[in-house]
């Protein structure tokens, strides 16, 4: 959630921020309200300050021998009771208006950081670096898909019986290689610190709200009819939020948290993209990486979260580049992001495997997270990062094109071996 210091502080920097962001978002309605808020409350403090005066100037006068039954007294109480209702009025409208403020500012995206590329959307993105070198085989590469149905490794028909379109059955060796995936990634970030967890799948709107899905995105997640519960798009959400309305310690962070769960979302306004195979589902697999992190180490969590989402894909010999993103192409809780984008020889192109995002202290703001320093007064709110180690689904539609053999076998990546006892599909 926006800072609203910031706001009343730096009015015109921010909205450059958000212009920078390609957003439209009339910020003197907010700095209205909060106007209002603010000086509601005063005039209620100072109400209240003279409703307990009158108080006192009734004990004053009954203990000095006025007639309790008196015009004075009586006076002085109809006084003390047109304050309160006053007090109480002021109170309702504050409630009001504090629920006409949340509500704005639930909507109100992360300013980027200063550092981020100034641009309008994906193709203003900055290429940082690439790794591997580029699948370019003399023979013909089927998609994923494709080679993946003639190795009975997946089964759409069936898939799309039980449910609808884009979601997939692996079955076989197809199921195996997602099962390794999830193991390897889960025992490389473990061996690099993070703490395993295995979180509900199903969530509050509360949760939501905390990691910024909610109230802007309602239309991208799954709810259940009868129940104030969503299905995770991804663990990012619980993860964050196991912590929610806490106050820890300095010294307990970094928090590190990886999860493998499934995600799901229904990729509202996505249809017509990549409607075929693994790249965009309605149910995917994913290990997540999630940091609850001290605001002056976040930018060095922050590098160090895009490197471990690099091994990842350096340890399973796939090419990739990572991405800078630009203001435009920001997601809506972070303030500076990385894309790793993996090589698919059958697209010619990288398509997207890992997003490593630094929110600031904007998801702690919503979440109400936040931590004390020793021997300091006060407490300040976190930082919270998230990045994909990777999407598996993704990462096995590389494996099949990138390991893709003349005679339509596959090579298993050598760090797959012992998870899968075979090294060869």
């Amino acid at each position: 959630m926006l800072d609203l210091k910031l706001l009343r502080d730096r009015p015109d920097a921010l909205r450059q921020a958000l212009h920078n962001r390609q957003e439209n978002i009339d910020l003197d309605i907010v700095l209205d309200l909060d106007r209002q808020q603010r000086q509601l409350s005063k005039t209620r403090t100072d109400l209240q300050a003279e409703s307990n005066s009158v108080g006192k100037q009734v004990g004053a006068a009954m203990t000095g021998g006025t007639d309790p039954n008196g015009e004075e007294i009586a006076a002085l109480r109809q006084k003390g009771v047109d304050l309160k209702n006053r007090v109480e009025a002021l109170k309702a409208r504050e409630r009001e208006i504090a629920e006409q403020l949340e509500e704005l500012l639930l909507k109100i995206p992360n300013p980027p950081q200063e550092i981020v590329p100034v641009g309008q959307d994906e193709s203003e993105n900055v290429e940082v670096r690439r790794w591997g070198d580029e699948f370019k085989p003399q023979h013909e590469v089927l998609p994923h898909d494709e080679i993946a149905e003639k190795l009975d490794l997946l089964d759409i028909a069936r898939a799309v019986k039980i449910a609808q379109s884009r979601f997939v059955a692996l079955v076989g060796k197809g199921a195996a290689l997602e099962r390794a995936l999830i193991n390897f990634m889960l025992d490389r970030h473990i061996q690099s610190g993070y703490l395993e967890v295995i979180p509900p799948l199903l969530v509050n709107s509360a949760a939501l709200q905390g990691t910024g899905q909610l109230p802007k995105f309602a239309d991208d997640s799954f709810k259940c009819q009868d129940d104030d519960l969503w299905l995770i798009p991804t663990s990012e959400v619980p993860l964050t939020n196991l912590y929610r309305n806490e106050i820890l310690s300095s010294e307990q962070l970094p928090l590190k948290l990886a999860a493998f769960t499934p995600c799901f979302r229904r990729e509202a306004g996505s249809y017509g993209r990549d409607v075929k195979g693994l790249i965009r589902l309605h149910q995917f697999n994913k290990v997540e990486m999630v940091k609850i992190a001290h605001p002056d180490t976040s930018e060095q969590e922050h590098q160090e979260l895009v490197a471990d989402a690099e091994d990842v894909l350096q340890q399973l010999q796939l090419p990739y580049r990572v991405i800078e993103l630009c203001t435009g192409d920001l997601g809506f809780s972070a303030s500076r992001c990385y894309d790793l984008e993996v090589w698919l020889p059958s697209q010619h192109t990288y398509r997207e495997i890992s997003s490593c995002s630094n929110c600031g202290d904007f998801q702690a703001r919503r979440a109400n997270l936040r931590f004390k320093q020793p021997g300091q007064k006060g407490t300040r709110f976190v930082h919270t990062l998230n990045g994909s180690g990777v999407a598996i689904g993704r990462a096995m539609a590389a494996i099949l094109e990138n390991y893709q053999q003349p005679d339509g076998s596959i090579q298993v990546p050598e760090v797959l071996h012992s998870f899968m006892g075979c090294k060869t599909i």
